[in-house]
This record gives structure tokens, sequence and C-alpha cells, in this order.
């Protein structure tokens, strides 16, 4: 139930539930832009786009990077569907970096068959796991 003091944010890939508890507030990027969402939020369904998710607990904070999805925002809850999400520790910075490496070089050296919007999804999923890991 939705109430002053949080509510449930539950987050599902399709290997594992990511995350289920309670919180205060959460934020993450759209396509439409960054939202965050407090208790009580009005309905809405959003399209998830590759960034830092941000979880704020009663008690802490946490950040994951997020990737594509889709959100379903409740007064009473949100749930995030998404395609892959990692906690820091998850993350092999190593090949982080080097996938930002090659999705810079596709974008610079733009080929007849190079599929940009690809390239730009690639680009920004890596530069969310670098992001988190700082």
């Amino acid at each position: 139930m939705a109430d002053k003091n949080g509510f449930l944010l539950r987050i599902i890939t399709p290997d594992r539930v990511f995350y289920e508890n309670q919180v205060d507030m959460v934020e993450f990027n759209t396509t439409e832009g960054e939202i965050g969402v407090l208790p009580g939020h009005i309905p809405m369904t959003v399209i998830v786009k590759p960034g830092i998710l941000n979880i704020s607990e009663p008690e802490a904070q946490k950040e994951a990077a997020l990737h594509s999805g889709f959100a379903e925002i409740l007064p009473e809850g949100v749930t995030i569907l998404a395609e892959i999400v990692e906690w820091p520790e998850e993350i092999d910075e190593k090949r982080a970096e080097a996938a930002r490496e090659r999705a810079e070089e596709r974008l610079r050296d733009k080929g007849a068959d190079t599929d940009i919007a690809r390239a730009e999804t690639a680009l920004l999923r890596a530069l969310a796991r670098i992001q988190v890991l700082k």
C-alpha cells in the first residue's frame, strides 16, 4: 500500500528478481528524460533508457546500472521489468571500458552498415556501467 513512508519497488529481469523492498524514492532514466518517483505517484508506464538507477531506502542509498526495459508506476509501488540490471560489484570495469571504446569507434567511423541506434545504446550501457563504479 502507498503511504508517506514509502512504497514497494520491484525490479525483475529474465534471470532473477533483482530487487524487492520498501523504498522512499527511486530515480532512473526514461526515453522522456530522468524520472524520480515518490510515494503516491500518478499511474504511468514508461520505457527505461540505460543509465544509473538510484534507490533511496529508509537507511541507505543504492545505485545500479539499469539498462533497457519498462516500468509500471502506481501510487502503491513501482515495478521495473529490465533486460539487465547490475550492482557495482557485478560489473567488470575492463569489459565496460572496452565496450565503451568499441561503441565510440563505431559511432566515429560510421560505415554504411553501421547501426547507429544500436551503437548509441551500447555506448549508454557502457557509460552506465562505468558511472555506477565511480
